[in-house]
């Protein structure tokens, strides 16, 4: 077969391509050798030590990410000589408006920037533009580069390198690393995709739940049966105060309540399975031998939080908040259960149905907190419990002996 001269030509530019300007190891190593490390902090410390063996005099470098974090906008991952681990800070939402953030490279870069370069050991007439500037150049760095590295779908990080030879960086050295940065948008884009996945399952549905997911729990009807201390919380009369406040105050309370019942759970172990509204469904595993006392511990923590919530609400005006309790204890079915296509990673079983119906029983004998006589037994905490006899439960064919705590043991 007979190619024309035009075709031939045609054929060569196809083939030729623009990257990489020059073959490195650096740039196959991080192609081809680094899909064994999750972690991005570890894959730049690695790619700094290996530049400056390589002669490129890398004194500093940053990994800068906006991510999807309920807490966090974003994150700085910084490597400097001497660090054998890179220095993880994270950012809140709202940096990017303060003055901090607006006089600063990071925001030009994310203002459209396709870099920001200065030279670093002699500051002109005015001084230089930055703070960050004037902090490097007393670390004895020379020169500064900052670039954009876009993610799918056009989303913009940052990577920044400092020299710290003199003179800075040559114009060698600055092609070496523009041509690391396809790469890297690659290496750290499939790592932040990893890191968003965690982020939203811990977010949505915990962290034993999210694990369970990841290792491949998403066929319906998958799950396990554990043992576990249950704890159902329901918020009072949150319709009459929905009814009775506009929704950014009825949001702002129940974040509230939710921030003081929650956390003292997360701290003593227990996993919150989801949030029902006003309520929260969460299990304590008795895998944990100290599972009941930090139910209980949880519990008092979070009453503390609560009145400290509620003196709060009463000094700006606000309704001050009642809550519910009830606590079981028993095997449960803990897996997914939904339709074909919808599924919820959650806990069912009669033990979850006593919790609930001691929930619900609150509100008729006036106790914030109700516990079964199983959870108590277990727990070996009678003498701080009151008994309050046996009640008939919707949907039991037994009545169940109810303890409420003490004063005393309502502690906080």
């Amino acid at each position: 077969m007979q190619f024309s001269s035009q075709a031939a030509a045609d054929s060569r530019d196809e083939h030729d391509g623009t990257w990489p300007t020059k073959r490195s190891k650096i740039l196959d190593w991080l192609i081809q050798d680094t899909r064994e490390q999750r972690f991005i902090d570890n894959i730049l410390v690695d790619l700094c030590e290996r530049l400056r063996a390589a002669g490129v005099p890398v004194g500093r470098a940053t990994l800068h990410f906006r991510t999807l974090h309920p807490q966090w906008l974003g994150a700085r991952i910084l490597w400097r000589t001497g660090l054998e681990e890179a220095d993880i800070t994270t950012f809140s939402y709202g940096v990017e408006k303060t003055p901090q953030f607006l006089s600063s490279p990071m925001n030009e870069i994310f203002n459209g920037a396709l870099e920001v370069r200065q030279q670093l050991e002699q500051p002109g007439a005015d001084g230089f533009a930055y703070a960050l500037y004037d902090e490097m150049r007393a670390e004895g760095l020379t020169e500064y580069i900052a670039w954009p590295i876009y993610h799918t779908l056009g989303k913009r990080h940052i990577a920044t390198f400092a020299s710290d030879a003199p003179g800075g960086f040559t114009e060698e050295h600055v092609t070496f690393l523009k041509d690391l940065l396809p790469a890297l948008t690659l290496v750290t884009e499939i790592r932040l995709k990893n890191i968003l996945a965690r982020t939203l399952l811990n977010t949505y549905v915990g962290p034993h739940a999210s694990e369970q997911i990841l290792a491949g729990a998403t066929t319906r009807g998958s799950g396990t049966t554990v043992g576990a201390a249950i704890l159902i919380c329901d918020l009072r009369d949150f319709t009459t105060i929905s009814d009775m406040w506009p929704r950014d105050d009825v949001i702002e309370l129940l974040n509230g309540y939710f921030d003081a019942m929650s956390e003292p759970i997360e701290k003593h172990g227990g996993e919150i399975l989801k949030f029902m509204g006003d309520g929260l469904l969460a299990i304590f595993p008795l895998s944990d031998p100290d599972a009941c006392a930090n139910l209980l511990q949880a519990i008092n923590e979070a009453a503390a939080a609560v009145a400290a919530l509620n003196e709060e609400n009463s000094r700006i005006g606000r309704e001050v908040l009642r809550y519910g309790v009830g606590v079981h204890v028993g095997d449960v079915m803990y897996g997914n259960i939904g339709s074909r296509t919808r599924l919820d990673f959650t806990v069912i079983g009669p033990a979850v149905n006593i919790a609930s119906r001691l929930e619900t029983l609150t509100k008729e004998v006036k106790r914030p907190v109700l516990l079964s006589k199983a959870f108590v037994d277990m727990a070996g905490c009678g003498s701080e419990m009151e008994s309050l006899g046996a009640f008939p439960l919707k949907g039991l064919g037994e009545r169940v002996d109810v303890f409420a705590l003490t004063p005393a043991a309502n502690r906080g």
